[in-house]
């Protein structure tokens, strides 16, 4: 079993990508881009535990667009560590949100789930399996 797992490796980096890919896209991108600008401004206030209070409508946004985008791309594997890293950053300040609200932890673990998946992703890259591997891999 173990040799049968280690040989197929890559197809976990796959599942993986699609699996996060597909939620990203459809359950937290696809939702808060379709509620347009008054959403955006919402979560775009969350910048404020990081002192940045100017714009929230374009921080809410690019957290929208880094989710629905960064979706699209883990499920190609495509720029898979540059989507990993925008949405690593997003998951950083939804945690620091909902640590702010004091939120119960079953809110605030979430993000934290969700930005060590990224670090992984930012280290391991989108695989074998992969836009990235078929248009950028090193000959």
């Amino acid at each position: 079993m173990k040799n049968f797992l280690s040989k197929n490796s890559e197809i976990g980096i796959l599942v993986l990508r699609l699996g996060l890919g597909t939620a990203f896209l459809f359950v937290h991108g696809w939702e808060k881009i379709m509620q347009g600008p008054e959403m955006w401004a919402k979560i775009g206030t969350s910048m404020s535990n990081l002192g940045i209070t100017q714009i929230p409508m374009f921080w809410g946004f690019m957290a929208s667009a880094a989710e629905f985008g960064g979706g699209i791309l883990l499920i190609l594997g495509l720029f898979t560590r540059y989507a990993s890293s925008f949405l690593a950053f997003t998951m950083v300040v939804a945690a620091i949100q909902h640590l702010s609200k004091l939120d119960p932890w079953n809110r605030i673990i979430y993000p934290i789930e969700m930005l060590s998946v990224m670090i992984l992703l930012i280290f391991i890259g989108a695989g074998k399996y992969s836009l990235d591997n078929l248009l950028f891999k090193k000959k």
